[in-house]
């Protein structure tokens, strides 16, 4: 006689199944090293009401993604995609917002959130990189400098993009 198989089995092994097969071709691939070109996409930014702002954000990531890949652009690549979805700058840029016992007294920091695609001569995503980079800003709150704090982020965005890509 043969054991039954339990339905906690059967729903174990379909779950396994599953995460196996959801690491299709753009998770199995490695990121390539050369790119045609590069664009960067701050739709979803927009969405958010952003508008002229995501425009500063994307135009900042854009020069800093020609000059950091400087060296890696050939013209049979796949395009680097940098799809920004979402940004946060501290409203505490001196690490303030109350007592020290409970903010630690250290600088507050900004952030950018997205994902890098390589993106083949179809269309079709050859693989994909999300990221969020937090970058450490400690500026005065009676000079906050929002538009020069997104600049930063992005470009420091784009610089952990280029660690984080390139072996």
């Amino acid at each position: 006689m043969s054991p039954r198989l339990s339905r906690r089995f059967f729903l174990t092994g379909l779950a396994v199944a599953g995460f196996s097969a959801g690491a299709g071709p753009a998770s199995a691939q490695a990121f390539p090293q050369y790119f045609s070109s590069f664009v960067v996409d701050v739709s979803a930014l927009k969405e958010k009401g952003l508008g002229p702002f995501a425009d500063l954000v994307g135009a900042a990531a854009l020069d800093e993604l020609n000059r950091a890949f400087a060296d890696r652009i050939d013209r049979r690549g796949s395009r680097l995609v940098v799809r920004i979805t979402g940004i946060f700058l501290t409203p505490f840029p001196e690490g303030g917002g109350g007592d020290r016992r409970w903010h630690g007294g250290g600088g507050g920091t900004d952030s950018l959130e997205g994902e890098a695609l390589a993106v083949g001569p179809k269309g079709e995503i050859l693989a994909r990189h999300p990221q969020l980079a937090v970058r450490a800003v400690n500026t005065s709150i009676l000079t906050p400098n929002e538009q020069g704090r997104a600049v930063e982020v992005a470009r420091f965005y784009v610089q952990w993009l280029r660690r984080q890509l390139i072996s």
